[in-house]
This record gives structure tokens, sequence and C-alpha cells, in this order.
């Protein structure tokens, strides 16, 4: 005979009046979390309890029933209910659905409230991105989904986002695949079959980071803070048609600018257009570019103008602007802190009177029609017009008078018709040629002629700025380079300094030198002498007797540093040219003497191991070796499994700041350099301190939605 299955009873539910319920002491909860009181009242008030309260009759001392009822389990929703009541929005005798546990039970009232509590599971964040996104294929604006669930409008745009990316990744996700921090890299692009594109090249890939999903959905874009970006400007952008990705999780500095065919035809029509803006002022040629060579002014002869006159109007202006400048500032001389307002004004007025400086230059006609201008991007975006440079072959002739036999230079008349005309405006958007890239095998070669001159380029502006801040050494270099000259027991071939001050041309340098740390010193230093030398060249000798000494000795050093030549070239392997192996040798072995001499810190000058400037450039197996130098093995094998292209982004996030140098710019062992022609000992390569720790980007984790109970 079959046993009956004992078939169990629920607990009878019915309205219990408000004002018949107390709250029980048996409560587990006694800590606050998740949303509060005040938000589920609101939230009860719109859409009413979803959720019944468990409670118990109380007893008096007889065991009588009072006809007052305990709640172990729903506290949080009766003390919603109560703030309910005392704002009068709710009636003190209002019915409570309630679940009345039998006092026959043997289950304690902690049980019933534990259990409550534990004895749920959380909506999957998943399941929460689809209700938003069916909330509001119903109807609901964003804003009000945002209030019914208490979120802000900017967490609802973020689940809408997450519920866009590809059903396949969706579906990964569900199942555990990837985390929410992944899901939400991928928001960056609406591209689904990018983004699975993506998440299947990251599965053979050892670094599966939000950051490098991110690198991967956006390295085909450019960053709004590119300077191509703020030339045009975002607003100009878009109304052209093109796209800008946003990252709604993490800040994006603007975001991705995806159409990067349409910004660079933007740029240049605008370089276009202000180029002939200015050509309407009749220069012979204006040359213009996105990044102009470094060093393009090298050689050609500066017109020297004359700032425009102020007006009446703006010279009231100034002395108003300083009048109220000087007023404020002894208003509040004494004062520990100047407010907000006083302060931001005086930013005002000092920026009002240094537009005052900024005044447009008169050149005299004739030498316009022999120069030209320079136009191109500053790195804020902002157009940058550099006028009045003279070419060699464009300088007038001279002649000689046959009767005082001075030498007369001849003006050309811009009015002449046998005159030539205005060179038509060259804009030229681009950088340097791209080089094939080196094949991926696994021999150490030497390094790429190109790269080592590139590379080299660099360290001769960041000797050079050394060098001009070091006027003892300068002095030295300048005193040895003349004995050279003056003593017949010694040669001046191959020399690093060169005292005619003859500067050297870059004939190969990477993109970016002139942003670099020292390019930047050196042009500040020579602007600012420049401003100070007398513009008669009569008057220079005079002026020069005149400085301090320390002044003479800074001035002697900014010029010497012009004749720095660390550079390496190629020489003629026939030894027929005026280059010769030995002599770039030797060049290269006094350069490492002088380096020394000025204490030259290739990382402190700025130099990083990048993809663009090292890394991309080499093989696989100089990439390794680098690694290796600075990390150690347990880095190289994080890396070396993968292709030449990852290897060197990955590779550049390694070295860092790990302070890695390749050989062309560490400092050369001194006792090397005079031993150079003797010995064939290889240089001691310098130590780096190793660093396994890796530095992954943070994302900010989601905020989780929540119902009310």
């Amino acid at each position: 005979m079959a046993t009956a299955v004992q078939k169990i009873t629920l607990s009878a539910s019915r309205d219990i009046p408000f004002n018949k319920l107390v709250l029980s002491q048996s409560n587990v909860r006694k800590i606050k979390a998740g949303v509060s009181v005040e938000e589920l009242a609101e939230d009860i008030a719109r859409r009413g309890l979803l959720q019944s309260l468990n409670v118990r009759p109380v007893f008096d001392a007889e065991s009588n029933e009072t006809g007052m009822f305990e709640i172990p389990a729903g506290g949080r929703r009766y003390q919603a209910l109560a703030l309910l009541v005392k704002q009068k929005r709710l009636a003190k005798t209002a019915p409570v659905p309630c679940i009345v546990r039998d006092p026959a039970v043997g289950i304690l009232p902690e049980d019933d409230s534990l259990a409550e509590n534990t004895q749920r599971v959380a909506l999957h964040p998943l399941d929460q991105f689809r209700a938003f996104v069916a909330l509001r294929e119903k109807g609901q604006s964003e804003e009000e989904v945002a209030a019914a669930f208490f979120v802000t409008v900017n967490v609802v745009k973020q689940r809408l986002r997450l519920a866009s990316v590809s059903p396949a990744l969706l579906d990964i996700y569900a199942e555990d695949g990837m985390s929410l921090e992944q899901l939400m890299a991928f928001t960056v692009s609406s591209d689904h079959a990018r983004q699975e594109q993506v998440w299947e090249a990251l599965q053979k890939s050892w670094s599966k980071e939000p950051y490098q999903i991110r690198r991967m959905m956006t390295e085909s874009t450019v960053r709004a803070s590119d300077k191509r970006a703020q030339f045009v400007g975002l607003d100009a952008y878009e109304a052209a048609g093109g796209a800008i990705l946003r990252d709604l999780f993490q800040s994006d500095d603007g975001g991705w600018l995806q159409d990067v065919a349409l910004l660079d035809r933007m740029v240049t029509d605008k370089l276009k257009a202000a180029a002939d803006e200015v050509a309407k002022e009749g220069w012979k040629w204006i040359e213009a570019a996105v990044n102009l060579p470094y060093g393009i002014a090298y050689g050609l002869r500066e017109l020297a103008g004359t700032p425009t006159d102020l007006s009446p109007e703006e010279q009231a202006t100034i002395e108003a602007l300083n009048a109220e400048y000087a007023k404020l500032e002894a208003q509040y001389e004494g004062a520990d802190e100047i407010p907000d307002e006083i302060d931001e004004r005086l930013g005002e007025i000092e920026k009002a009177l240094a537009s005052f400086d900024d005044r447009p230059v008169i050149y005299d006609p004739a030498e316009i029609a022999r120069a030209g201008v320079f136009v191109s991007i500053e790195a804020d975006g902002s157009l940058s017009i550099d006028r009045g440079y003279v070419r060699p072959e464009d300088e007038a002739p001279l002649t000689v008078d046959g009767e005082t036999g001075e030498v007369e230079q001849n003006g050309a008349d811009p009015s002449d018709p046998s005159a030539p005309a205005v060179q038509r405006t060259v804009v030229t958007i681009g950088g340097q040629s791209t080089e094939a890239e080196e094949e991926d095998d696994e021999i150490l070669k030497p390094l790429p002629d190109r790269l080592v001159t590139e590379l080299t380029a660099e360290r001769t502006l960041a000797l050079r700025d050394k060098l001009a801040n070091t006027p003892s050494v300068a002095f030295l270099a300048v005193l040895h380079k003349f004995c050279l000259d003056a003593f017949s027991r010694y040669s001046s071939h191959g020399v690093a300094i060169e005292v005619s001050v003859r500067s050297a041309v870059f004939p190969v340098h990477a993109s970016g030198l002139k942003a670099t740390l020292a390019a930047r010193a050196i042009e500040a230093r020579h602007k600012a002498w420049e401003e100070r030398l007398p513009k008669d060249r009569a008057e220079l000798w005079d002026w020069l007797s005149a400085l301090e000494g320390n002044e003479q000795a800074a001035l002697f050093a900014h010029c010497a540093s012009f004749g720095v030549n660390a550079l390496y070239e190629r020489a003629d392997r026939y030894g027929s040219g005026a280059i010769t192996a030995h002599g770039v040798e030797q060049r290269l072995a006094e350069a490492d003497r002088l380096a020394r001499a000025v204490e030259l810190d290739m990382v402190e000058a700025g130099w990083r191991p990048t993809a663009d400037n090292y890394l991309g450039r080499v093989t696989k197996a100089r990439i390794l070796e680098a690694v290796r130098e600075a990390k150690g093995e347990r880095a190289v094998q994080l890396i070396e499994h993968l292709k030449k292209g990852d290897m060197a982004k990955e590779a550049e996030r390694l070295l860092a700041d790990s302070g890695w140098l390749p050989e062309p710019l560490r400092l050369a062992d001194i006792e090397a350099d005079d031993a150079l022609e003797t010995s064939d000992e290889e240089e001691a390569l310098p130590a780096f301190l190793a660093n396994d720790d890796e530095q992954t980007a943070a994302d900010d984790a989601a905020e989780q939605m929540i119902a009310a109970e």
C-alpha cells in the first residue's frame, strides 16, 4: 500500500489595518542597504505594495491574542508605509495585505526573517538591460524610466546601450563568458560585426582587459582631443555627416571621430581656405601643412616687421584696464584670500592686456613680394600663421657701386610687370612616407639606418638643449675645437661640434620632433634672445660688449649649442663620399663624451619607446630583447606569442615607465669612447629596474537596478 504524501498548508492571507501592525525585534535586518526607505515609499505610492508583509499575532501575558500583529519579515516595507502615513498620504487604518503565520508552527520569527532576505535571487543584469529596452519600446521616455526606478537618466542610457551590443556577445555575457566591464567596453561602437570580430581576436590574446577592447574598437578612429579635430570643430564635423563614438561608462575626452577620411578632407579644405586668405596679402609663396617639418625655416631670412600703432581708443582701453587692475590689487592687498569673482576678473584683465601685445605687423611691400608664409596647426588645434621668410634664391641681387665701391642690394618693385607673380598656395597634408614593415623573423638584425638617424636626430636636439644650459662645458667644447683647428698636430675632421654654428639639418626625423621638450625649450630660449638683440647689425658689437659676464656666457652657450651634430649618417660604402664611416664613428664617440659632460639623460629629456618611434620599426627579436632588458624574462613570456603589431603595442605599455633606451640613445662609457679605435669590446648595457607589476585601466563598475520590494 503506497504511503500518502502529506499535503502542506500555506499560511492564510488577510488585510490588516496599518495601526494594528508593529515591528518585531526578531527581524534580522539591522543594517541599512539598498534602496532607501524614502525611495521605497515613493515606489509604493506609485505602484502599490508588490509583496505582502509576514506577520504573527501578539499575545498578552495570559497567552491571549491582543489583536495586534508583529512583523518579523517586511520591516522596510512597514517603515515605508509608516512614512506615507506620516505624510498623510495613507490612512492609519488602511488595510495592508499580510501573510499571517500560524503560531502553532514551530518555526522561529528569526527563521522567517532570515529566509525572506536570503532565499531570493537578484535579477541578472542582462534582464535589467532588456527590461529597460522593453519600457522604452512601450513609449516611456528615458526621463520617465529614470524617475520610476530612482536612477539618473545617464544610468538609463547606459542600460539601453548595453542592451544594444551584438546579440551573440549578450548570449556570451548571459552565460558568464565575459565580465560586465568587458561588455561595457564593447558599447564604444555600435558595429556588431566589429564587436564580434574583436571578441574573436581576443580569444587568441593573453590579455582581454576592457582597455584593450576599447583600443581595438577605436583603432581606426581619431580622438576628439586630436589637434585636427580641434581645428575643424566637432560641431562642424558632425554637421558634415561625421559620426562620433561615445563611451558612456568612463571619460572619453569627447569621444572618437569615426570618419577619418572626412576629417582629413575638412582639415585640408580649412587649411587651404586660410592659406588663400593669407595669399591676398601678396606673399610670394605659402606653405601649409598639418605638421611642418622641424627646422623648416633654417637658412631663411626672417623679415623684421613693424607692429601697428595703438589707436587712441585702444590706448584708452589699456589705461582703463591698468587702472582697474591696480585698484583691485590695492583693495585686496592685505586680504588672506581673494574672492573668486575678483580673482576671475584679474585674470580677464591680464588676458585682455596680453591681447594688445599681439598686434598685426606691417612689412615692406617690396619684401612681401619675395617672402613667404608658413601655415600649420598648433597642438591645441589653433591656426598658426608664421609670416615673413625669404629663401636664399629669392633675395635681391647685390651690385657694387662703381664710384664708391659699396655693395648695394637691389629692391624689387612689386608693381613691375616683369616681377614674378605670387606663387599659388601649396597645401600638403600628411607626414613622411610609410616604410614597408620589416619581416617578422627572429634574427637580431642591426637597427635600420633610417631609424638610427631619427633617434640620433632627437638626441642631437636634447644635447643642444643641455649644452645651452651648461655654459662652462660649452666654452670647453668650443675651446677644444679651436685647438684642433689651430694646431697642426690635430685633425678637425669628424667633430661633434661645429664652431661656425652651422646648424645641422635633419634630412630624416620622426614626426612630432617639433613637439619634444628639447625642441620647445630651444625655440623659447631662441625667441627670448631674439627679442633682446638690436635690430641694426651695426649696433650688435656694442650691445654684446655691454652684457654682463653671466649673460654673455649664457648667450655664448646658446649659440654654440646650434653647432651640435650628434647625428648618425650612412657613409658611402667605398669611402668616396663627403661622409666616411670613420668620420661618423669619431663624431658619435665625441658626442658621447659631450653628453656625459652635460649629464644628458634621454629619459629625462622625454623620450619613451613607442610603437611609432621604435618598437614597430624593428624585428620581433629586438622587441623581445628590449622587454627582457627592462622587465625580465617573465614579461617576455607574456608577449612572445603575439603577432608583431600586437607585440609592439603591448611592449609599449610594458616599457612606458621603465627608463629603457635603445643603444643609439644610451650614454656610452667614456672609457670605451677613448678606446674606440683599438677596442672591439661591446658597450656594457646600463642596469634597468625590473618591475613585473602591470598597470591596467580601471573601469567604473555599473550600477545595479533595484526594484521596489
